[in-house]
């Protein structure tokens, strides 16, 4: 027997937030989220997304043991600029268990339908800017920070339930040969020679945050028209800042800027620090902490 429950203890919490790793623990692609970010995501004090959003978590269980999670996520302010109706799944996690998978999508329809939602769509997050979709190829690959990673058997039981995609989202692998290299700095260099732009380039972090506000306009900007995008406000570019800009290595990231000074282009390339967060387990402490540190050393010798 599946029994559904809605998080609404500490405790309840916890075992939404760590059950991935219990689901995943013979995954060797998969890769834990930082478990203090994390914490920090699903609190309402400290996450400003859910200011603007009616959230409802999850847990199914199968007698005392839970197997499986989802969330629920109205995006009040998205639904009234695109005139949908529209309830979202997300943070969606099960053991290869079909009436475990159907019973938690229900309880998020559910959900939805007592709040006049008339569609139901996912996994999808707050916004773009989170982990979304499921997995429909390339199961055997090495997974990004900020990814979803999931099992086959979840696109399987999907779309018995009668789910139909909706949106294709791609990963790509530019090897970056000489060829390529030479070519971007020849065009690079006629660019550069019209003395029409600024090339902002960086060696510490504090440099890249009188940017950050001009960056995170160009992104509402650009990003206006891609599905499922929210603007980014205020509040969320700090949180997105602090979040983000301490695992970057600033000598990776370019901004543009036009002769008046304005955010035009930028980029950001990140190190990779998967194999430290699986070495870490997700957990910064007690030593966690080392193997991400020495992971970016490596990032930047290389």
């Amino acid at each position: 027997m599946v029994t559904i429950k809605e998080v609404n203890t500490a405790k309840q919490l916890k075992t939404f937030i760590y059950l991935p790793e219990k689901i995943h623990q013979s995954h060797k692609n998969w890769l834990p989220p930082l478990y203090l970010d994390e914490e920090k995501f699903f609190s309402h004090k400290r996450n400003p997304a859910f200011q603007h959003a009616d959230t409802i978590l999850f847990l199914a269980y199968r007698g005392e043991q839970a197997v499986g999670r989802i969330m629920g996520i109205i995006p009040h302010e998205y639904n009234r600029k695109n005139g949908v109706q529209c309830v979202r799944f997300s943070y969606f996690e099960c053991y290869e268990d079909e009436l475990v998978f159907k019973e938690l999508l229900l309880a998020v329809e559910r959900w939805g339908k007592s709040k006049n939602c008339k569609e139901m769509v996912g996994p999808m997050g707050f916004s773009d800017k989170e982990p979304q979709g499921f997995l429909t190829q390339g199961f055997t690959e090495p997974t990004m920070l900020i990814t979803n990673c999931s099992f086959e058997y979840m696109k399987i039981f999907i779309e018995k339930a009668g789910f139909e995609s909706f949106v294709r989202l791609y990963q790509y692998q530019v090897p970056l040969t000489e060829n390529v290299m030479e070519r971007y700095q020849k065009f690079t260099q006629r660019v550069e020679a019209r003395q029409s732009i600024i090339v902002h380039e960086f060696t510490r972090t504090r440099q890249v945050r009188p940017f950050i506000a001009g960056v995170f306009e160009l992104i509402n900007n650009s990003y206006k028209d891609i599905y499922g995008f929210s603007p980014v406000t205020k509040k969320e570019t700090e949180e997105f800042a602090n979040r983000f800009l301490p695992l970057l290595n600033p000598k990776l990231i370019k901004i543009i800027c036009d002769l008046s000074g304005k955010v035009i282009a930028f980029v950001i390339a990140m190190p990779d620090l998967s194999g430290g967060i699986r070495k870490a387990e997700g957990r910064l402490f007690p030593l966690g902490w080392v193997f991400i540190y020495y992971k970016l050393l490596e990032n930047q010798k290389n």
